[in-house]
């Protein structure tokens, strides 16, 4: 847990507690495992594992199946990149970490008007 949340907090230079959060939610979901369907995630979870693959922590792979009557089922897999977190969270801050910040923050204000409730936004209009 804390060699992960070192590892968010330097790759998307953001504060160690919104990295421990983040840290949280991937070690929950996967546990002891180090790959999980992709299909048990809740939107914002997912929205998470976008910015932490596009910074190399994450991975993504596809598995097809043919089915008895011929249809191919596609199964969506996310994988934890066990030694590129331990490289990061031994590394010092990486220079493209500014524009992931952004990311961050722009999802956290996201998810926060978006958990607004309708009659909020009604108030704002008078």
């Amino acid at each position: 847990m804390s060699v992960l949340s070192s590892a968010i907090e330097k790759k998307l230079d953001i504060g160690a507690e919104i990295a421990r959060k983040y840290a949280n939610i991937v070690m929950d979901l996967f546990g002891f495992d180090d790959r999980i369907i992709d299909n048990m995630l809740e939107h914002d979870e997912r929205q998470i594992f976008y910015i932490l693959e596009e910074e190399g922590i994450l991975e993504t792979e596809r598995e097809e199946i043919i089915l008895h009557d011929g249809r191919i089922w596609r199964i969506h897999y996310w994988l934890l990149k066990k030694n590129t977190i331990l490289q990061y969270s031994h590394s010092r801050k990486w220079t493209n970490a500014k524009d992931t910040s952004k990311k961050v923050q722009k999802f956290q204000h996201e998810t926060i008007y978006s958990s607004l409730p309708r009659y909020m936004w009604a108030a704002r209009r008078l």
